[in-house]
């Protein structure tokens, strides 16, 4: 009798066995499955940011109006590095300082690189340049201007190019002013940023031979 019991015993603990593994494979094959959909769901989620990015992507250039040649790598690698693919730069004497190079260089990258590149190269000895941003449909233009000695200005732009000065900045100049003509003068200057025109002027007319992409004084 026991021996009876014993063999029964066996075949029921095989049975629970055998069902376990089936009910395992068939467990393991749902969760492929389910790896498989969520892979699939994940690489069109990934497409449609891909897609937003390039909706709301924008472009400008960047103006190097004076380098060392030494550290003219050193721009294209760090703009390179912002930018997520190589950038070169046309490069060519400056006149305006016989010993440094210009050069300039188009860009393309999401809303906001402007601001990212300018930081990346602001700083630099002997380093002045300017980087604009074109208007998307979600964004502004803007323009970066910087020199050794007064560091970077940035200011907001239109379409086609030009600064824009918002109205709460017109309205206070307005009211610091207090009626004079020459103190409203040099808060609108410093609104245009216009000691970094004064500054920039001579270094934004490429040499004989350059490319000629002209940066025209604010104002």
């Amino acid at each position: 009798m026991n021996g009876s019991l014993t063999e029964v015993e066996q075949k029921r603990r095989l049975l629970e066995t055998f069902t376990f593994c089936l009910w395992r494979a068939y467990l393991r094959t749902v969760y492929a499955r389910c790896l498989g959909v969520w892979g699939v769901l994940g690489n069109i989620t990934q497409a449609q940011e891909v897609t937003v990015s390039k909706q709301y992507a924008t472009r400008g250039v960047i103006f190097i109006h004076s380098v060392t040649p030494a550290v003219q790598p050193h721009v294209e690698w760090a703009a390179s590095s912002v930018l997520g693919y190589q950038l070169h730069f046309d490069w060519a004497r400056q006149p305006a300082l016989p010993s440094m190079n210009r050069g300039e260089a188009q860009w393309t990258g999401d809303v906001g690189t402007g601001a990212v590149l300018a930081s990346a190269l602001g700083g630099w000895e002997h380093l002045r340049f300017e980087i604009t941003e074109e208007c998307t449909p979600v964004s502004e233009g803007g323009r970066w201007s910087c020199t050794p000695s007064l560091g970077i200005f940035y200011a907001q732009t239109d379409r086609l190019g030009n600064v824009v000065v918002p109205e709460n900045r017109i309205r206070a100049a307005l009211e610091q002013s207090q009626g004079d003509p020459a103190e409203l003068r040099r808060l609108m200057d410093v609104a245009l940023g216009q000691a970094w025109d004064d500054e920039l002027e001579v270094f934004r007319y490429a040499g004989a031979g350059a490319p000629v992409r002209l940066l025209h004084r604010v104002g």
